[in-house]
């Protein structure tokens, strides 16, 4: 095979998603750290099926057009620090061949070593040891064995490509320690080498098939949008007609849905248009939008609160029409904040702290970047701050807010629960923009983060020898205590983080932590430290005490 056309890449991208999906679980274990929490694959798989399943809806067939719809969808779908490099690689490729109806094979190597370029761009300190550099020395290596063979095909090049990513692959522990150590590759690393083995293996003949029947899934996350009080919350996807193509307003729209409901988010790519809308009669907002288009998909859920309220008589059916119609146009708050929390008591914690919108996510299940752009939309603020409260969710927090370029956004680089908290308690609306900026962040900074897990395998961390099951206490990116006893590393855990200067300990408990033994760390931090004590239930999966101290 010399040349590439967009029916051959869209096989090839169906077969590297299965194959990535195939594999995910192989690639979440491979964590540094043997903690419950390795989703690498799960976000890697969810994001590239994303982009691919947008092109296969969409019925693209051109070059171009796959390349873009495709980098569209990675780029909202993208989850995870590996989703979103993941989304940039295949952004690069898609700038490197816009406007060809077909390539060949030392075009084909010059998009996919350009998509390596993008993704070093969009990471402020890029780290070598990782999906970087595996796409990187695999992608200069490949173009330079097609440079110097003319004769190359593709079946060749990608051949080449999947060797030499597998020699970077395992090269990554020796750029990485910690990898070293552990005795694993970079996960990333190998969640990409899945997808050109899948590219492979289709233009070999062989196009790997899933092995779960949904492998090839949308991954677009469901808008999470505040209940503003409203019956139904209705969602759906309208595929434009070519009448309304080239004349629809999304605004147009908006003001429509506005005399229906509240809580509105209108998102338009090109022929696609995706909606969210609040509203005591879902039927009449889908006679609005089939005006516009046919329904590429639908869901209406039954909000309970508001329903109970209605059946209950709380309000007389016969006044929806004056409820609705007294709906005016509010003037934009100063300021909104979105918070990620993963756990009921945390998501109501955050909005006592003054959160507008808490996202549902945090380990094992990070928000995509169209997770953050919804959240964005349904808000009318003239500054959003967003706190992301887990280190692998800043990238696609940041992605998000350059696609919403409009608005006026700030991203905090806060890296766990207690520096989201502390951000929140400093956050004053008074002041202006800087001075909060300031000094969200200076609380952001002296804040010490314990978290206590247990491990899912044997392992050594920095000579430290982890039993399966042991209890770890976690201070913030160092596994310092390996422990039998949940309490014991807890105890230990706390002892090395409170000091001389320490004035206030935040005990957040976890769904599996008892109110027992939430007393017994209560009662050890009275007798043994002058702190002020804040205890929260947290109801978060994963980590049975999330610990602040400042």
């Amino acid at each position: 095979m010399n040349i590439i056309d967009g029916l051959t890449l869209k096989g090839m991208l169906k077969s590297g998603a299965n194959n990535l999906n195939n594999e995910k679980n192989n690639i979440d274990a491979l964590n540094v750290f043997p903690v419950p929490d390795g989703d690498t694959g799960t976000n890697m798989s969810m994001t590239f099926s994303n982009g691919v399943n947008e092109v296969f809806n969409k019925g693209c067939e051109e070059l171009t057009a796959v390349a873009k719809t495709l980098s569209r969808g990675l780029l909202m779908g993208a989850r995870g620090n590996s989703g979103v490099i993941l989304s940039q690689i295949f952004r690069g490729f898609y700038q490197s061949i816009d406007g060809k109806k077909e390539i060949n094979v030392i075009e084909f190597a010059n998009a996919l070593f350009k998509g390596s370029t993008v993704a070093y761009k969009a990471v402020m300190r890029p780290v070598e040891g990782t999906i970087l550099t595996v796409v990187r020395e695999a992608s200069e290596y490949a173009k330079m064995h097609v440079e110097n063979n003319p004769e190359c095909t593709v079946e060749e090049y990608l051949d080449v490509l999947c060797k030499e990513g597998h020699i970077a692959l395992e090269h990554t522990p020796e750029l990485l320690p910690v990898l070293k150590e552990v005795g694993v590759v970079d996960s990333g690393g190998a969640g990409l080498l899945k997808v050109l083995e899948g590219f492979k293996a289709y233009v070999d003949g062989n196009p790997i098939e899933a092995k779960e029947q949904d492998a090839v899934v949308n991954a677009n996350a469901q808008m999470e949008i505040e209940n503003e009080g409203f019956g139904y919350c209705t969602e759906f996807i309208v595929r434009l007609d070519e009448s309304n193509l080239s004349s629809f307003q999304e605004e147009k729209l908006r003001k429509q849905l506005a005399k229906l409901g509240e809580s509105i988010v209108v998102v338009q790519d090109e022929e696609i248009v995706k909606v969210h809308v609040h509203t005591l009669k879902p039927g009449d907002a889908l006679n609005l939008a089939q005006r516009y288009g046919e329904f590429v998909k639908l869901k209406i859920e039954n909000m309970q609160e508001q329903h109970n309220n209605l059946t209950s008589g709380a309000k007389d059916p016969s006044s929806e029409n004056s409820i609705l119609s007294n709906i005016a146009p509010k003037e934009p708050a100063e300021y909104a904040i979105i918070g990620v929390a993963a756990g009921d008591g945390l998501s109501k914690l955050f909005k006592e702290y003054r959160v507008d919108h808490v996202i549902s996510g945090g380990q094992t299940m990070n928000p995509s970047t169209e997770d953050f752009v919804s959240a964005i939309n349904s808000i009318d603020a003239r500054h959003i701050f967003i706190l992301p409260n887990n280190s692998n969710i800043i990238m696609a927090a940041k992605q998000a807010a350059l696609v919403c370029e409009d608005k006026d956004i700030h991203v905090f680089e806060t890296k766990s629960i207690p520096q989201g908290l502390s951000a929140c308690i400093m956050f004053n609306p008074e002041c202006d923009k800087e001075t909060n900026i300031s000094e969200m962040n200076e609380a952001i900074a002296h804040v010490k983060t314990g978290q206590v897990t247990y491990a899912i395998k044997d392992t050594t961390y920095e000579g430290m020898a982890i039993n399966a099951n042991d209890y770890m206490g976690i201070l913030d990116k160092d596994i310092v205590i390996a422990d039998p006893d949940k309490l014991s590393t807890t105890k230990s855990l706390i002892a090395k983080m409170v000091d001389d200067e320490s004035e206030i300990l935040t005990l957040i408990q976890g769904e599996d932590a008892t109110d027992e033994e939430t007393n017994e760390i209560l009662s050890y931090i009275e007798e043994n430290f002058e702190v002020e004590v804040d205890m929260q239930k947290g109801d978060q999966p994963v980590y049975s005490f999330i610990i602040g101290v400042e």
